[in-house]
């Protein structure tokens, strides 16, 4: 289980919010909304010991997140705003290289299964500046797939997909909780795809 205790954030002088609370167990999504600026970036890179609360704490089956360090990060996976791929590379480059930084194992094939199922079949081997922006943001799901990691904390997952793209990415997000996986994620998008308990938190309360 993921939980926090009266989590804050500062922004220089400025208090982003206070008093966050939450629990999200396995086969759950914790979707988390606000208004630009309400700190919902914030909240996901304190959740992944990327930033630092000002108070409060991040807690993985009852324990402090900070003091299982590296136990802790190899149970989640991160997409955040940027897709972090290299334009020169192409995508099945990119996502074994992302994996070997990650210390995961994965050959060529298993890089362009993984790319296949969202759609990029034909296209694992072109350079990343070829690719449209929805075939960039898959090609950074991607790394879901061969990560194999309990918590996935996604920042705005869907951005820059179509219809079709969005439906995939939640197909995978379902097998994943049924799995026994569990995800906190933000959209500006109409959130319903997927059949599973979702916990909101607003931070805009």
């Amino acid at each position: 289980m993921l939980s926090s205790e009266n989590l804050a954030c500062m922004r220089g002088e400025r208090l982003v919010f206070s008093a966050i609370s939450f629990a999200v167990k396995a086969g759950e999504v914790l979707l988390v909304t606000g208004a630009n600026g309400s700190g919902k970036t914030s909240l996901l890179r304190i959740i992944c010991g990327l930033l630092e609360a000002a108070e409060g704490e991040v807690r993985w089956n009852g324990s402090s997140a900070r003091a299982l360090g590296d136990g802790y990060r190899a149970e989640l996976a991160y997409l955040g705003h940027q897709n972090g791929l290299k334009d020169d590379l192409s995508g099945a480059e990119n996502l074994q290289i992302w994996a070997g930084v990650s210390g995961i194992a994965i050959d060529c094939d298993a890089a362009r299964s993984a790319l296949g199922r969202l759609g990029l079949h034909g296209r694992e081997d072109l350079p990343v500046r070829w690719l449209s922006q929805g075939q960039k943001r898959r090609a950074a799901i991607a790394r879901l797939l061969v990560a194999k990691r309990a918590l996935w904390v996604l920042d705005e997952p869907f951005a820059a997909l179509d219809r079709t793209s969005t439906a995939a990415v939640e197909a995978l997000l379902q097998e994943h909780l049924a799995h026994g996986g569990m995800a906190v994620l933000t959209t500006h998008q109409e959130f319903g795809g997927v059949a599973a308990p979702v916990r909101r938190l607003d931070l805009d309360r």
